[in-house]
């Protein structure tokens, strides 16, 4: 618990000094000066549910800067990694991580045969042969190192899909560290 609690302040630092608090409709959250910076366990109970709503508003405040192709194959084989970070990936567990990246408001950018092609593949190869695959999805993920912006993005949205089922397994935190490596964000940012 307390890891989200550590990655959801970050969250909120990082999404503070980017400046892009969402504004119009957005709701509950607070200026600099209502809670006093960290609260450790205020705000707990709910915290994955809005670590996932936070991480997601901060892809949506970013949708306009995220259509290139190296943010698309970036995200992609990000995604892949979480989903194969045990070593396999189980035929329900595929379905349903496709159904999030076809669903995900930032991933509407493209079309959804696109993703659901460069995800396989990267499944594909995670499952024949992970030390290659996961060498490969991290090629990819790479490409999207020169754009700050798309670097976080490729990290929120491959936590979007970790968080999805309720947990975040500590392989799927290695999956995330490895990713920031490649990019060349620290992972601390997310609490990693």
């Amino acid at each position: 618990m307390a890891m989200w609690d550590r990655v959801k302040d970050q969250a909120k630092a990082f999404q503070q000094s980017q400046g892009t608090r969402p504004g119009g409709g957005q709701h509950g959250n607070p200026g600099p000066g209502q809670s006093g910076g960290r609260a450790p366990g205020s705000s707990s109970g709910g915290s994955k549910a809005q670590l996932l709503g936070l991480l997601k508003s901060q892809l949506a405040s970013a949708k306009a800067e995220l259509k290139s192709g190296a943010y698309r194959d970036a995200s992609m084989a990000m995604c892949a990694l979480v989903a194969a970070a045990d070593g396999y990936v189980e035929p329900a567990e595929r379905q349903r991580v496709e159904e999030l990246i076809v669903s995900n408001e930032v991933l509407q950018n493209f079309p959804p045969d696109q993703l659901r092609k460069r995800f396989n593949e990267h499944v594909d190869q995670l499952t024949a042969n992970f030390e290659a695959g996961k060498a490969r999805a991290l090629q990819d993920i790479a490409k999207a190192s020169k754009k700050p912006v798309e670097a976080r993005a490729v990290v929120q949205t491959g936590m979007v899909v970790a968080g999805a089922d309720g947990t975040f397994e500590a392989s799927e935190q290695q999956a995330v560290r490895e990713a920031c490596a490649a990019l060349g964000i620290s992972p601390a940012e997310f609490g990693v």
